[in-house]
């Protein structure tokens, strides 16, 4: 195919694109009613490029980034398939040829790259005012970021800054370029604009921080200063020898901490401005943080706008994703919801870092999924309790989202930056400038005030531990927002995350060392759930049970097939709860979860009989069932842990240090980027 066939295409796709791209202000839902392929007409004036440049941001979010690449420590995929693509890459067993790796990030990246590129080259040509400059801003940010992203995934890259109209043939197939040049560049044309963008109180994007804003671009530009100043895996790119492959920062100690300075002081602008803070003051009987995210769902941006700094648009039908539909809710049995499946669930060990004081823990994990007392048919859902196999994901529960237009759609806007993450970037710049001072530890605190835990020690003897205390910290905050994984990576805290996740899941199923007194036993109250959209659902309370002889007189049901034993057991419910000061009412229904056995197990099954549920809505939820279906106890698995704690597919078993920090490239077929690019070299660990 030509060069300028392939263009001509790119700019018709590109603008006709534009229009629908953010989708939350009504003005933007008008497609322009020319149907020109022809970049001269697009960028004629500053009105018809704004729409262009609206459009380069289309490409910037995809399934990709949150479907296998989860968070280490957070998050276990259950997928049915446990040996599927997406699984391996989850689990960091990439394989270049089935392929188990990152691709849509490589195409879809420097197709954002591309439309930036056409974009600057234009703009160049129109009439220099301060909107146009803020669109070149505007464009040179996103630019950034997909490289950023390219390079987080791979490693070194190829490097465009000009179309493809203007590339010589043989620049068809890019070699890799350093990252550190890449980054220099990038990281110089963002310090060089980035004041050319207005701050949101003056921008007339309305109340969804959908575009850059002056204080969203200082926080990406912070960003991108320390992955550009962190930790990565390198290899000499010239000769490729696996034995040059190793973890550690660019060479150049003085660029570094010119980096994290960089980064200080535009973190320190954003939080001098004022103009973003944390939700400090929850709404309608939710704390702040079931308020952030509620709102969010709901597109009540108005709300989380203070907090939330740049977030993708995500609504309708052309304009969507299913972001919030695989992650961050608790799957569904059917009714008004329909049948969505998550195929992600929380490690039993993430749920359990929590202080029980802390508001975000019932936030990001559900302790319930959403299924029918008797049939979905008849509206009678509940949200029913699950078990320590079966933590579900909540940051975007589908209770909290407005009606789909798609069924395969959230209208989810993607996260991409707010101020919890300004707070906590700013304490590690501190942290790496100066030790672990007053401002960075200040910083740190008002996150943890915000979520009830502000009493809690924060551990910060020297700069090591008090990395470890942030990076904790931004696990329980920003768990399911896309960053905790490149965190981990480039404050060099993966492998050590990666084993002792591992370890920690093995001692809970033993039930051993900090675990070896979590109760396994819980009686929950009966919740049932409106199934409509804007439910404020939160969690199923529950009580603990420790007592040995309160155990014994719940777990003496053998089975639940006739009335007479359902009653006794719910007797010895009611007993039990009598002696912890619970006194249910007549319409209130109380029954028992074993946290440590499958979701399906007998025992939990005869519970939920005991509880009103009809024997066909016992059995299934809608999830991937590698997970829940299994328990987690090894002494409820003769012995043996589940396959997906260890074992051939044990949580995270590809991990290799010094190799799966970053992805293969994708080499299978046709569109994957070894085989469309003969100059790209391979990973010198996958040759």
């Amino acid at each position: 195919m030509k060069k300028n066939k392939i263009y001509s295409i790119l700019a018709a796709a590109l603008l006709f694109g534009a229009a629908p791209a953010l989708t939350s202000c009504e003005d933007l839902l008008e497609k322009p009613s020319f149907t020109a392929d022809d970049l001269d007409f697009v960028f004629s004036d500053e009105d018809k490029a704004e729409l262009y440049v609206k459009g380069c941001y289309r490409a910037l979010v995809f399934s990709e980034l949150w479907r296998p690449f989860i968070d280490p420590g957070v998050t276990v995929i259950s997928e049915d398939a446990i040996d599927g693509g997406r699984p391996r890459s989850a689990n960091f067993a990439y394989d270049p040829i089935l392929p188990a790796t990152a691709t849509t990030v490589y195409s879809q990246s420097y197709k954002t790259i591309e439309s930036c590129n056409v974009a600057l080259k234009r703009l160049a040509g129109l009439h220099e005012t301060a909107k146009l400059k803020a669109l070149k801003a505007e464009v040179t940010f996103i630019r950034a970021f997909a490289y950023n992203e390219l390079i987080r995934f791979y490693g070194d890259v190829p490097a465009a800054f000009s179309p493809i109209s203007e590339q010589q043939d043989q620049s068809w197939y890019p070699k890799r370029t350093s990252r550190d040049e890449i980054y220099d560049r990038i990281i110089g044309e963002m310090q060089d604009c980035v004041d050319d963008l207005p701050w949101f109180s003056e921008s007339n994007y309305g109340s969804a921080p959908e575009r850059l804003t002056r204080q969203a671009a200082k926080g990406i530009l912070a960003r991108i200063c320390l992955y550009a100043g962190g930790y990565s895996l390198r290899w000499d790119i010239e000769t490729n020898d696996a034995s040059s492959l190793h973890f550690d920062r660019r060479p150049d100690e003085a660029r570094v901490k010119e980096l994290y300075e960089i980064a200080d002081a535009a973190l320190a602008e954003v939080i001098g401005k004022g103009e973003n803070s944390l939700i400090t003051q929850g709404r309608d009987g939710m704390s702040p943080y079931h308020t952030l995210f509620y709102n969010y769902c709901q597109r009540n941006f108005g709300v989380s706008s203070q907090e939330m700094m740049w977030q993708i648009a995500q609504l309708g039908e052309s304009t969507n994703s299913d972001f919030g539909i695989y992650n961050g809710q608790p799957g569904c049995m059917g009714g008004p919801f329909g049948g969505r499946k998550t195929l992600q669930v929380k490690l039993p060990t993430y749920y359990l870092s929590f202080d029980p004081a802390d508001m975000r823990r019932d936030v990001i994990c559900a302790n319930y999924s959403i299924t029918f007392l008797s049939d979905a048919e008849k509206f009678d859902g509940t949200n029913c309790a699950t078990t320590f196999s079966s933590i579900m994901p909540g940051k975007y529960r589908i209770q909290w989202c407005q009606a789909p237009q798609a069924a395969a759609k959230r209208n989810v806007d993607v996260p991409l930056l707010r101020y919890a993450d300004i707070l906590l970037m700013y304490a590690e710049t501190q942290n790496y400038l100066h030790g672990p001072n007053d401002a960075a530890k200040a910083a740190l605190k008002q996150v943890r005030d915000r979520a009830g835990i502000g009493a809690m020690p924060i551990a910060a003897a020297n700069k090591e531990e008090f990395l470890e205390t942030i990076m904790q910290e931004r696990k329980w905050e920003l768990g399911d927002e896309l960053l905790v994984r490149g965190d981990l990576i480039r404050m060099n805290l993966i492998e050590k995350e990666v084993r002792q996740a591992q370890q920690d899941i093995k001692d809970l199923s033993d039930r051993t060392g900090k675990y070896a007194d979590v109760p396994a036993l819980r009686i929950v109250k009966l919740q049932m759930s409106s199934c409509e959209y804007g439910e404020k659902a939160l969690t199923v309370p529950y009580i603990e049970i420790s007592d040995p002889a309160e155990i014994s007189k719940l777990t003496a049901m053998k089975n639940a097939s006739t009335a007479s034993n359902r009653n006794k057991h719910n007797q010895a419910v009611k007993e039990v709860l009598a002696a912890h000061g619970i006194t249910p009412s007549d319409s209130e229904v109380w029954y028992t979860v074993n946290m440590f056995q499958a979701w399906t197990s007998t025992y939990n099954k005869n519970s939920r009989r005991c509880a009103g549920y009809s024997p066909a809505a016992i059995t299934a939820l809608n999830i991937g069932s590698t997970v829940y279906t299994k328990p987690l106890a090894s002494s409820e698995n003769n012995g043996a842990y589940p396959d997906w704690v260890a074992g051939e597919y044990g949580i995270y078993h590809g991990f290799v240090k010094n190799k799966t920090e970053i992805c293969p490239f994708a080499g299978k077929s046709a569109g994957h980027p070894l085989i469309d690019n003969p100059n790209l070299t391979q990973h010198p660990a996958y040759k």
